[in-house]
């Protein structure tokens, strides 16, 4: 369960940084209410993970997530440059989370 929601809270810390560059600087409601629920909710599963998953594991795969479904994004919806070395270098990140899962 806790890797569950460790995967969730780092999808939802994607959600809160996409809705923190739409918020303008917190001059939007709407952004800036999805970026406060998202980032609360987004601690909280992460707090929870870490009563059973190492500090060092769960933070790393949290931010690994959030970075990359950040980048995706931006990538994919928001016209940042999707080349190859950037695709490459979010492939190791992935690797990265994946091998402190599998070797946790």
């Amino acid at each position: 369960m806790a890797w569950l929601v460790l995967i969730v809270s780092g999808v939802l810390e994607t959600v809160w940084a996409i809705a923190l560059e739409r918020s303008a600087g917190f001059s939007k409601l709407v952004p800036s209410v999805v970026f406060g629920v998202a980032v609360v909710l987004s601690m909280l599963g992460l707090g929870y993970a870490l009563r059973t998953i190492p500090v060092g594991t769960g933070y790393a795969v949290w931010v690994g997530i959030g970075a990359v479904g950040t980048a995706l994004v931006g990538m994919v919806a928001l016209g940042e440059p999707a080349n190859l070395p950037r695709v490459l270098c979010l492939l190791l990140v992935i690797a990265g989370v994946a091998g402190l899962k599998y070797f946790h």
